[in-house]
């Protein structure tokens, strides 16, 4: 039997096939419980990748997500997303799949092997980018290769895995342990472990968007209102930020350009767009002291 604790067998495990559905059903809720807890003993490490993440972003560099399977599923994912949440710039971020992303139902499976479009893959990663390198065993060949060639022309490694002492750890900067129990389904890492690396690689970006001051009480104020769900949540944070009425908020977001921050400031006392611009400029983008600007 394998010692990677990703391959083995659950406490549940025995006689599972002959269970009730029911019960089998608790049994992989409470495994997807146990599993999402794994994260809180990463913190640490955690913070410090979103740390070197927004470092990243501010310096103009790139993220780079690197992974295959479920993991590179995972990582997907959460880089698709940045933009529309964060206006995080799409040139700004990078996702490598082993085999590349899945046009249809059916996930390439070996590719996890190949590694030799990596070279060309980074061919352009330094000093001012951050991989994020995902891996449930820490040993798949293509996400450990990525995160040698990232380190080697001097990028930031964040190395998310779920077993100790595994190689993609050992090469990170920030090595992100998530020690999540053995799969219910012995070595279906897209169970237990994608869940934890899920809340891993959420917890890394929207650590990062915190930092890079694009969250104000818990509101997405770096959002990208591309849509009419979009359009109405950027409505209703500058009303809730500020106080003031819809018609206020419309006008600011249009005074703005739809720059949620700026029209923010606009609809709590800004001259202008190049005032409150320039208020952002001041605070490194933060808006809580832009705000405390205006009544200064």
């Amino acid at each position: 039997m394998s010692t990677a604790a990703t391959e083995q067998l659950h406490e549940n495990a025995k006689d599972l096939d002959a269970r009730p559905l029911a019960e089998v059903a608790e049994i992989l809720a409470h495994a997807q419980h146990d599993a999402s807890q794994s994260p809180l003993a990463a913190t640490e490490a955690i913070c410090a990748g979103a740390l070197a993440m927004a470092r990243a972003i501010r310096a103009g560099g790139t993220l780079h997500y690197a992974a295959a399977g479920s993991s590179g599923l995972m990582a997907a994912a959460d880089a698709l997303e940045l933009g529309g949440t964060f206006s995080i710039p799409a040139a700004q971020l990078r996702i490598h799949m082993a085999g590349g992303m899945p046009t249809g139902v059916e996930m390439p499976g070996g590719t996890e092997d190949e590694t030799a479009d990596l070279e060309r893959a980074l061919a352009e990663i330094g000093p001012d980018d951050v991989l994020i390198g995902v891996s449930a065993s820490g040993t798949t060949p293509y996400t450990v290769a990525g995160a040698k060639l990232a380190k080697a022309r001097g990028a930031c490694v964040i190395g998310i895995a779920n077993n100790a002492g595994s190689a993609l750890l050992d090469i990170a900067d920030h090595a992100v342990l998530l020690q999540t129990p053995p799969e219910v389904i012995s070595g279906s890492t897209r169970m237990g472990a994608g869940t934890a690396q899920k809340i891993a690689l959420n917890m890394l970006s929207t650590l990062m968007a915190v930092d890079l001051g694009h969250v104000h009480d818990g509101m997405m104020i770096n959002l990208r209102a591309d849509n009419i769900k979009l359009r109405i949540r950027a409505r209703q944070i500058v009303t809730r930020i500020t106080g003031t009425t819809d018609d206020t908020a419309n006008a600011a977001i249009e005074a703005a350009g739809g720059n949620v921050k700026c029209a923010i400031l606009i609809a709590a006392g800004a001259t202008d767009l190049a005032d409150a611009n320039a208020r952002l400029e001041t605070t490194g983008g933060k808006l809580r002291p832009a705000l405390s600007s205006l009544n200064t």
